[in-house]
């Protein structure tokens, strides 16, 4: 880490996004060793995730699209 890192985390964190939008960031981000590392600590976040990502605009079956 550096202090980039570390500003770029304020940055990130004055923004308030919510927790696992962070954590889907961060696996769409992570390298091989990272994204192990979050699959094993999150799991479910993991296969929703891939859900959304193979989803139409990230919709599940049943939802009402969300915009942003």
């Amino acid at each position: 880490m550096s202090i980039m890192d570390y500003k770029a985390s304020l940055h990130i964190a004055m923004e308030d996004p919510p927790f696992y939008a962070i954590i889907m960031a961060a696996m769409r981000k992570a390298d091989t060793t990272n994204i192990e590392k979050l699959k094993s600590a999150f799991p479910e976040t993991w296969i929703e995730l891939q859900n959304r990502y193979e989803s139409p605009g990230g919709v599940l079956q049943g939802e009402r699209e969300v915009l942003l």
